[in-house]
């Protein structure tokens, strides 16, 4: 998959723009608040129908502007190309459209258009908290594994429904039993999905992270949300006079953590910034290589801002990483020269110089420099 074209219309500072995008590498700079970033917001609220920088609509949304609007036109993999709209309002109305008809299910257009980000927030695959962990997880099981998303989806809605009868003080045993029974089946066959997922990944993800940096010991570690050795009718059942004093359940598939660890210390507590940068990188880039051999398919990667936080060696070892996959991707920085050097002389670049969230002059084609 990869957007042929970009038109943002009321997001943030941008009250219009049009892009027409390169096939694999484009690099937009600019000052700091010059909009850039926001370009790369579009893409990911045009994949998920949310922002990743806030998780209020209204703070996207151009002052004074109706509504937001994103429209792309993306090349599926097949041939042709599909349209794709999605717009907010300033009441919170959210419509999405692809191919011209009206789609209710947000899973589908995340399916379209994949997506993968790299900026300042994925530190928290290492420092944040399991929940941050287990979505990266279940991206990989979500466009890997068709059946997943049901899975997912049932295992929530029973675990709501016994969480509200613990919370509540309903708990009668027939009622427990018909919940836990459909907890305990949904749970192992969501949890059979992240381990072959994860069973996959670290065997790429230590191959990709091992042409970034040497780090001796890393270990990726899979932990299902409860005791490895019990079943979870057993762990459920003991736990029982715990999750009524609670009010909710406390071990179970919602508490799955992939666990980052070097000689055994997690390793955000031991690892420099800039180490922590290319764990999560590799990580990234392992998912992307995964949904390419295993299903054909290929993600967007958007990543802001990355001479921040890479020296010229590493950031040039990314670039060529991501170039080997055939994949676009969408790339922010105060200075385009901070990439020379980063792409092969056959890549297709294509640079967007932002300033005031419009392009500062026509796009250069196949610059490198």
């Amino acid at each position: 998959m990869s957007l042929q074209s970009l038109t943002i219309s009321g997001l943030r500072n941008i009250a219009s723009l049009q892009l027409v995008l390169a096939p694999r590498t484009n690099i937009f700079s600019g000052p700091n608040g010059s909009g850039k970033t926001s370009i790369l917001e579009a893409v990911h609220l045009l994949s998920l129908a949310r922002s990743f920088r806030t998780s209020k609509y209204k703070h996207y949304i151009r002052h004074e502007e109706p509504h937001c609007t994103l429209f792309g036109r993306v090349a599926a993999p097949e041939g042709g190309v599909l349209p794709v709209g999605v717009q907010r309002d300033q009441g919170g109305t959210l419509k999405v459209r692809i191919a011209g008809e009206t789609v209710e299910s947000l899973a589908t257009l995340a399916e379209l258009l994949p997506v993968q980000l790299i900026n300042a927030d994925t530190f928290a695959l290492l420092e944040g908290s399991p929940g941050v962990r287990r979505q990266f997880m279940d991206w990989g099981g979500f466009h890997l594994e068709p059946r997943f998303f049901s899975a997912w989806k049932a295992t929530r809605r029973a675990l709501k429904q016994r969480n509200s009868l613990l919370k509540y003080g309903k708990l009668e045993p027939s009622v427990r039993a018909a919940w836990d029974a459909q907890l305990v089946a949904r749970a192992e066959e969501l949890d059979g999905y992240r381990t072959r997922y994860i069973e996959a990944l670290i065997p790429c993800f230590e191959r990709l992270l091992a042409e970034l940096v040497e780090l001796e010991g890393l270990r990726l570690q899979y932990y299902r949300g409860w005791d490895r050795n019990r079943p979870l009718d057993q762990v459920l059942a003991e736990g029982l006079e715990r999750d009524r004093a609670q009010g909710f359940t406390q071990q179970g598939p919602q508490r799955a953590d992939l666990r980052v660890k070097v000689g055994g210390v997690a390793a955000a507590e031991i690892l420099s910034r800039g180490q922590q940068k290319l764990v999560v990188s590799a990580l990234k880039v392992a998912q992307g290589y995964l949904l390419k051999e295993l299903m054909g398919r290929h993600c967007i990667y958007l990543i802001d801002d990355l001479p921040a936080e890479l020296d010229a060696q590493h950031r040039q070892r990314l670039c060529m990483l991501l170039e080997r996959m055939n994949t676009q991707v969408l790339v922010t920085c105060t200075d385009a020269s901070a990439f020379a050097g980063c792409w092969s002389n056959d890549t297709d670049v294509q640079e967007f110089p932002i300033r005031d969230g419009k392009l500062a002059n026509n796009p250069v084609n196949g610059s490198k420099e």
